[in-house]
C-alpha cells in the first residue's frame, strides 16, 4: 500500500559525506513523522535523527552537528546529510515513516520502513 524507496548510501572515507534519500508512494493522506535509524551486525536498532511534520527534529548525540534530517512534503522524500562521517558511523540505514492513510472511509496510521542501504566508512 505505502512503499519507501531509499537510495544514496555507499563508501566514502573518514571526513567526507553522503546524502541519503527516502521517498514514499502509494495512498498516503499524510505523513507525519519521518526518520532514520541504522543498525550494526550484532547491535539493536537506534534512531539518528526524526522530523515531524512542522519541520521539528530530533538527533541522536552521535550525529548532532554533523548530520541534518529534512523533508519535502511536496515530494513525499526525507533527506540525511552526514558530513564529517566517522569509522563509527558505518551500519545500514533505514527510514521510518509513520503515514496516514485512508481506507474504507477510515484513516489509520501505518508504520513503514524502508528497505535499508548500506553506508560504510573507512579510515
Amino acid at each position: 500500500q505505502v512503499q519507501l524507496v531509499e537510495s544514496g548510501g555507499g563508501s566514502v572515507q573518514a571526513g567526507g559525506s553522503l546524502r541519503l534519500s527516502c521517498a514514499a508512494s502509494g495512498s498516503i493522506f499524510r505523513i507525519n513523522l519521518m526518520g532514520w535509524y541504522r543498525q550494526v551486525p550484532g547491535n539493536q536498532r537506534e534512531l539518528v535523527a526524526v522530523i515531524t511534520s512542522d519541520g521539528t527534529t530530533n538527533y541522536a548525540d552521535s550525529v548532532k552537528g554533523r548530520f541534518t534530517i529534512s523533508r519535502d512534503n511536496a515530494k513525499n522524500t526525507v533527506y540525511l546529510q552526514m558530513n564529517s562521517l566517522k569509522s563509527e558511523d558505518t551500519a545500514v540505514y533505514s527510514c521510518h515513516f509513520q503515514v496516514l492513510v485512508v481506507a474504507d472511509f477510515r484513516t489509520r496510521y501505518l508504520e513503514v520502513w524502508g528497505q535499508g542501504t548500506l553506508v560504510t566508512v573507512s579510515s
